[in-house]
């Protein structure tokens, strides 16, 4: 693996992981743009403007922008989240000019009022599909009432009527002030060659133009709040948890991320031990998130009605036992053979590598090789575990449970 980096003079920032083993190339762009960075009124723009930028630029139009991707047989998407928007494709080396001539020109679209108009139907229909969702409608509650009026606590989505509310003048005003280049970094990871890396780079993306936008990232803890919400359509109960847990920016994140699979992995967890094995819930898992200058740990149960409080109570039963006891060595060992086989696994595609790699340089500055994260996951001790549950305690935490019920509580 060779690691190489260059900024250009608009400030766009260009790394690469290359591997000369790989049969592939993925590439991708980062924009730190996501809801963190919206105001109540433009809430779901980040994700908005996602859908926009393939509707069109001033060289294709939507169906030329999708026609162009497959024409190379190229692999593209993009998603939001609170942090950033990610555009990314994975493609054979010998088309990666051409496919990456068709992800750069997105980057720059025309942001159309027809187009704006027509895709904000598309977006509507897609909160209301979640709404339908008890699990979705659950989730948003919960880092809502969490994070309270902390920008973290925003919809990726949006509401309806926010999107409703949305003008295409305040949609090009915030890609304006966002998708500068000095807020993207460009990303490649596989088989290819540095020097066309940059030549591309400098070719599509040179003229780019933009100021430095900021982003206020401050700590947040949670608010341990309660909230039941009655859906009488519903046919089981969802409940989600959410406890603070060590930011993006903290080593913890290993010790975190090992914590909550031992706590809450799919299978062979204590969760799953204390609740599905034993048929009291078909649904019990955790899972760590961690945030710019936040973080957070979710529990997740699906379980009949009726049976929702005694389930609560086993959940906090789990989490209060760990943090009286700690976890043994022999869980701390399978959780670390899951995470870094699953880590090894992921990192063989190209793809898995761009995620990883993008992520670290934006948010934390550093190169990341795949034997420093495994390493720093095998240091990981039953004394730091204990450190960090005495720093973030599991519980008190924020519950919020949706369903034909409202006879719930937090348990005692």
């Amino acid at each position: 693996m060779r690691f190489h980096r260059t900024t250009l003079d608009n400030g766009l920032e260009v790394i690469a992981e290359l591997n000369d083993d790989a049969h592939s190339i993925a590439a991708g762009f980062f924009v730190k743009a996501g809801s963190r960075d919206e105001t109540p009124e433009l809430a779901g723009v980040s994700h908005f403007l996602e859908h926009m930028t393939f509707k069109g630029t001033a060289r294709r139009d939507a169906l030329a922008v999708n026609r162009d991707f497959d024409r190379v047989g190229a692999k593209h998407n993009a998603q939001t989240s609170e942090e950033d928007t990610f555009y990314h494709f994975t493609s054979l080396p010998e088309y990666l000019p051409k496919a990456f001539d068709v992800l750069a020109d997105i980057l720059r679209p025309t942001l159309r009022e027809d187009d704006f108009e027509t895709e904000k139907k598309v977006i509507i229909e897609e909160i209301r599909m979640y709404l339908d969702n008890p699990m979705s409608v659950a989730y948003e509650a919960a880092k809502a009432a969490h994070f309270g009026g902390h920008p973290l606590g925003n919809s990726i989505l949006g509401t309806v009527d926010s999107i409703n509310g949305m003008k295409a003048e305040d949609m090009r005003a915030y890609f304006a002030s966002r998708y500068s280049p000095a807020n993207i970094v460009l990303g490649f990871a596989g088989k290819g060659d540095w020097d066309q890396l940059v030549d591309l780079a400098s070719t599509h993306c040179s003229s780019w133009t933009g100021d430095h936008p900021t982003r206020t990232a401050e700590p947040v803890h949670g608010a341990h709040a309660f909230q039941a919400i009655l859906r009488e359509e519903d046919q089981q109960q969802t409940v989600v948890g959410v406890s603070d847990g060590p930011p993006l920016e903290s080593d913890d994140r290993y010790a975190a991320h090992l914590l909550a699979t031992i706590l809450g992995d799919h299978t062979s967890s204590q969760l799953y031990w204390a609740l599905i094995d034993p048929g009291y819930a078909d649904g019990a898992e955790m899972s760590y998130q961690d945030y710019n200058q936040a973080g957070g740990f979710y529990s997740f149960l699906s379980c009949e009605p009726d049976d929702v409080q005694e389930n609560l109570a086993r959940m906090a039963d789990v989490l209060r036992g760990v943090m009286a006891k700690g976890v043994t060595q022999a869980e701390l060992d399978q959780a670390k053979n899951k995470v870094q086989a699953r880590s090894v696994l992921r990192s063989e595609r190209p793809m898995g590598r761009l995620a990883s790699l993008g992520f670290h340089w934006v948010y934390r500055r550093a190169y990341l090789p795949v034997e420093q994260e495994m390493e720093a996951f095998a240091k990981v001790s039953v004394e730091q575990i204990a450190r960090l549950l005495d720093t973030w305690p599991l519980w008190p935490m924020t519950i919020v449970s949706v369903g034909p019920t409202t006879q719930v509580k937090p348990p005692r």
